[in-house]
């Protein structure tokens, strides 16, 4: 498997965790001194898919086309 093919196959996975918890929202709690913040998990998702966006478009291979003039 290839780094892009790596790097897409965990923003379909954090896409699909991200569509999950965003259609069951869950509040933050604290239970027997452990703290569970959905917000900052929701947060590092997002932040998870936009790396992966990046690193996409980085690998991605890029054609320019120019055109040059001769008087």
């Amino acid at each position: 498997m290839s780094d892009s093919e790596t790097i897409q196959t965990i923003k379909s996975q954090t896409l699909a965790v991200l569509a999950e918890i965003t259609a069951n929202p869950k509040p933050s709690y604290a239970i027997d001194g452990q703290q569970v913040s959905w917000n900052e998990y929701l947060r590092q998702l997002q932040a998870t898919a936009d790396w992966c966006d990046k690193q996409l478009a980085t690998a991605e291979p890029v054609e320019l086309h120019t055109s040059g003039y001769t008087p």
